[in-house]
């Protein structure tokens, strides 16, 4: 049976979880902004097309996460409504309503974020191109735990 304190147990989740998607709108706003700002200084059409793809992907992404976690609130209003009428079948389908657009929502969330990342990679891997390479290269080797163990090995 589900009592208030079940459905009220989704009320912080996913306002916590709102909140940490209205920060990554808002960083990916910002990006967006400097983008747009490099594109006009530059124009590099070429260098920055890739980019302009991933950030307007990673949107879509969050809209949808920002829409699945508003319907997982909202589920979880209609559940809470559906305890105060007594009416349990739609208190248990719509808190399992809740439940599932709230899954939804994270999953897509961890979409976005592993795209995130890998278009931080890739500016990492930008400028390493263009850094001096035998820095790199020494740093590659200081920091190489495979290159400690062949040394030990030697002596």
């Amino acid at each position: 049976m589900i009592t208030y304190g079940t459905a009220a147990l989704l009320f912080p989740a996913i306002s916590l979880i709102m909140l940490a998607y209205t920060n990554r709108f808002l960083a990916l706003a910002a990006l967006v902004r400097s983008l747009h700002a490099k594109y006009l200084e530059h124009n590099k059409k070429g260098v920055l097309q890739g980019q302009i793809g991933n950030l307007r992907y990673r949107l879509r992404l969050l809209r949808h996460m920002q829409g699945m976690g508003v319907l997982s609130f909202i589920s979880c209003i209609v559940c809470m409504y559906g305890i105060y009428l007594s009416n349990v079948v739609v208190a248990e389908i719509s808190f399992a309503l809740s439940l599932l657009f709230f899954t939804v929502s994270l999953v897509i969330s961890f979409v976005e974020i592993q795209l995130s990342n890998k278009a931080l990679e890739l500016e990492l891997s930008d400028m390493e191109e263009h850094a001096d390479p035998s820095f790199v290269k020494y740093l590659k080797k200081k920091l190489d735990p495979r290159k400690k163990l062949d040394d030990k090995s030697e002596e």
